[in-house]
């Protein structure tokens, strides 16, 4: 049942799996993109908490091992649905082994540090997942699309060159080979929005009072700089996808199908890691014995 169940899920995941980005074109993904899936949200939901089951349960062998970790980074557009794909994809996952951190503007301490720094101090520990809302691509993405963010970073000015942000991303690679060394598996997804359904789902919050509290006058002004953030994202992606630590270009018109390429993905590969639970020694097995028997005479 789980390899008819993993066979179902992969062909939601190939087709937007970036792991060269040597010849990587944004515009070659279409954010309307399903596949040819004809499914409504019921049945995309069955899917999906399918996949959700199945990632608990590898999770709490990959708690119990306490040898590889997992970093999922989600970048998009604002509007694009990252925080309703990390609520409905990790809503099975026990809380103790999964910590989500949304990073905001950097804090005076923060500054006085390397632009990579506030980010490591954040990264999952063995045997845990760990979810960047928002990450250290940040620093290739909005900050390049606003350069003035830059000169509020300390940098010396000699430092600040036109090659800064392919030095930046030549870091972020780096860091990333390194991190996979070590054991942690890195999954990164960026939501393929179109700039046509951002509007839509604007509207959406201007129209419904229940969702003003989520307006942000910034979103709108933000749009202005739409094909900046898009030649950003791919000269990002082009420079970082690995097959250690590939980019998911996941189309994000349908919130249906996000959802499910996002849970697809991560259950691959986590069960890539053919995790299992400890096997307990000898002395373990005598401290059991012991246990049973003590618990046993117990009235």
């Amino acid at each position: 049942m789980r390899q008819e169940i993993l066979d179902q899920i992969q062909q939601y995941v190939r087709p937007f799996r970036v792991t060269d980005g040597k010849d990587f074109r944004l515009k070659k993904f279409d954010p309307r993109d399903t596949c040819g899936l004809q499914m409504n949200k019921g049945d995309a939901a069955a899917l999906r908490g399918k996949a959700v089951k199945w990632l608990a349960e590898e999770q709490d062998m990959l708690y119990a091992q306490q040898n590889w970790s997992l970093l999922v980074l989600f970048q998009a557009m604002d509007t694009a649905g990252k925080d309703g794909t990390i609520k409905h994809v990790m809503s099975g996952v026990n809380p103790q082994g999964c910590q989500v951190f949304s990073f905001k503007q950097p804090t005076p301490t923060e500054l006085n540090h390397d632009f990579l720094w506030r980010y490591v101090t954040h990264l999952p520990e063995r045997g845990r997942i760990g979810i960047f809302n928002r990450s250290y691509y940040e620093e290739v993405l909005v900050v390049r699309v606003h350069p003035a963010i830059l000169q509020g970073q300390k940098l010396p000015p000699k430092l600040m060159s036109k090659r800064v942000w392919d030095e930046r991303l030549a870091d972020i690679a780096h860091m990333e080979d390194y991190l996979t060394r070590q054991g942690t598996i890195i999954l990164k997804f960026f939501l393929n929005l179109s700039r046509r359904e951002q509007r839509k789902r604007l509207m959406e919050r201007l129209d419904t009072p229940e969702k003003h509290w989520k307006f942000s006058l910034a979103d709108v002004r933000e749009r202005r700089h739409w094909d900046d953030y898009m030649g950003a994202y791919e000269k990002a992606i082009r420079a970082t996808a690995t097959k250690h630590a590939p980019w998911y270009v996941v189309p994000a018109d349908n919130k249906w199908f996000t959802r499910l390429v996002v849970a697809a993905a991560i259950v691959e590969a986590v069960e890539s890691l053919d995790l299992s639970y400890p096997v307990v020694d000898a002395a373990k097995k005598e401290e059991i014995a012991t246990a049973r028997e003590e618990l046993a005479r117990e009235k």
